[in-house]
């Protein structure tokens, strides 16, 4: 059951929830509230803070009952860090901690008060929309291919949030960007013999059947042949699953040049001829992540009725090893016309998203987005801390999208596409090689990319290590859907 959200405007003290969520930083100073709280309690909260029960360093939570002079049956406190180094890591930090606390229990409904206390930069508004999408994260639960007795699916917690604050826009905005982030997980969560192309397919069609003013196309096989899409049907051969080209569209703009979204959408990847045998092939569902955060981010902005057009293209491919599958030293002729040596088989992604980024040139795009967990070389440049960014020209639009992940902390960094890096992408029997060599890999798979764009405001996102956590435990994270919402509500001139 998804989490409710609501704002509230009485005081802290006269709330009638659960529990009550206050904040206290390291000097030992509570926000607003939770100096209301202590004054009504004859300074209860200062007397265990004082006598260490109550801790104020980033991370520390104390669950107090039934204290005096508060409606609320339960008081949380979290601490805040330093106040004189409070900013948003700190405050979303302590939205996810109270959501974690209060997930699992007997508590059902919370009083949010830390949205009062702004970090350095931010307004109410923020903290309000910030709060939603935190916090929601922090209470997903996965359950879809749980066994019916499986005891997670008897847990019960949290299931209304209000928020200290009157903002209405802000609010709906945090649920609408939460509810992409979830629908962008849930998608790189499910398991690949469940969430295939075809599965993909549905899902844009169902979505586009229960929203107005959305419409869903989706191209098989037969269409994509007669489009001449030779490189995104190579690497679909040797699969069962036949691929899909979904294309939504959203028309809240009118006549204004939309904004596109391509993503790479391979819903498992064996690495094909080139078998992947160093490990983490287990993880390869994660794959389609790129095609799962355009479509979060789809929904993100038709929820908040953005007054732009936004179309998002998902390319959805298997890539598997058969008698028929595709080989290192194939020469494939994308619908571009170009033609491409393949080095690697397991450097797909390139190949789908080239045919995918051709066919999206004919929307005419404002901007041009493509997002893939394109290379491990990623993971290695930037971690999990970051996604990648990179353009051919157009650093403005690279600029715009990381600020706007620093107003969600959905965080990205740029990388060179210096046309000194083209060169390792020359072939002697093709147009262009599908592999750059050892060095640079994540900016070499930018250069191979660059070369179906031209012409175009483009920018590309590399998320493979953003977009999933490590390990059987590890669960897709949502991201970048945050950055790319908050760059859409941008874009619009409405944020």
């Amino acid at each position: 059951m998804a989490l409710e959200f609501a704002l509230n405007t009485l005081p802290a003290t006269e709330t009638d929830v659960d529990c009550l969520i206050l904040g206290v930083f390291s000097d030992k100073t509570f926000t607003a509230s939770g100096q209301a709280v202590d004054k009504a309690s004859q300074g209860k909260l200062s007397a265990l803070t004082e006598r260490g029960d109550i801790k104020g360093s980033t991370g520390s939570t104390a669950m107090l009952f039934d204290v005096e002079g508060v409606k609320a049956t339960r008081v949380l406190v979290v601490g805040l860090g330093d106040a004189d180094n409070y900013g948003t890591p700190q405050y979303l930090k302590a939205v996810g901690d109270a959501a974690r606390h209060l997930r699992n229990g007997a508590v059902k409904t919370a009083l949010f008060t830390l949205s009062e206390a702004a970090p350095k930069g931010r307004d109410t508004a923020w903290t309000v929309q910030q709060a939603v999408i935190a916090a929601d994260h922090a209470c997903y639960r996965y359950l879809a291919t749980l066994g019916a007795k499986n005891k997670k699916r008897d847990e019960t917690g949290l299931e209304k949030l209000s928020i200290q604050g009157d903002d209405r826009l802000a609010l709906a905005r945090g649920i609408a960007i939460a509810g992409g982030v979830a629908f962008t997980r849930e998608l790189g969560n499910l398991p690949p013999n469940i969430c295939n192309p075809s599965y993909l397919a549905e899902q844009a069609r169902s979505y586009a059947d229960k929203i107005e003013g959305v419409s869903c196309e989706v191209l098989d096989d037969t269409d994509m042949e007669a489009l001449g899409m030779g490189s995104l049907l190579a690497v679909a051969r040797g699969s069962r699953n036949r691929p899909k080209l979904i294309v939504l569209k959203w028309n809240g703009g009118g006549e204004a040049k939309p904004y596109v979204m391509v993503g790479k959408g391979i819903t498992f990847d064996t690495g094909g001829i080139n078998l992947k045998t160093q490990g983490g092939i287990e993880e390869m569902k994660y794959d389609m992540c790129g095609a799962a955060t355009v479509l979060g981010t789809f929904v993100s902005a038709v929820g908040m009725q953005l007054p732009v057009n936004v179309i998002t293209v998902v390319a959805a491919v298997e890539n598997m090893p058969d008698g028929n599958a595709y080989r290192p030293s194939d020469v494939l002729t994308s619908m571009s016309g170009k033609t491409i040596e393949v080095g690697n088989t397991d450097a797909e992604g390139r190949l789908i998203l080239c045919d995918a980024l051709t066919y999206a040139t004919r929307f005419e795009p404002k901007a041009l987005i493509d997002v893939a967990t394109l290379t491990g070389a990623m993971v290695v440049a930037l971690g999990k801390f970051a996604t990648g960014l990179m353009t051919k020209k157009d650093d403005d639009l690279v600029r715009e999208i990381i600020d706007a992940g620093e107003t969600t902390f959905d965080r990205g960094w740029q990388l060179p596409l210096w046309d000194e890096y083209q060169g390792s992408l020359d072939s002697a029997f093709a147009d262009i090689y599908n592999i750059g060599g050892r060095w640079a890999g994540a900016i070499t798979a930018g250069c191979f990319l660059s070369r179906f764009t031209e012409g175009q405001r483009w920018a590309h996102l590399d998320i493979a290590g953003v977009s999933n956590g490590d390990g059987k435990l590890g669960m897709a994270t949502g991201r970048p859907v945050g950055m790319l919402s908050q760059w859409l509500l941008n874009e619009s001139g409405k944020a």
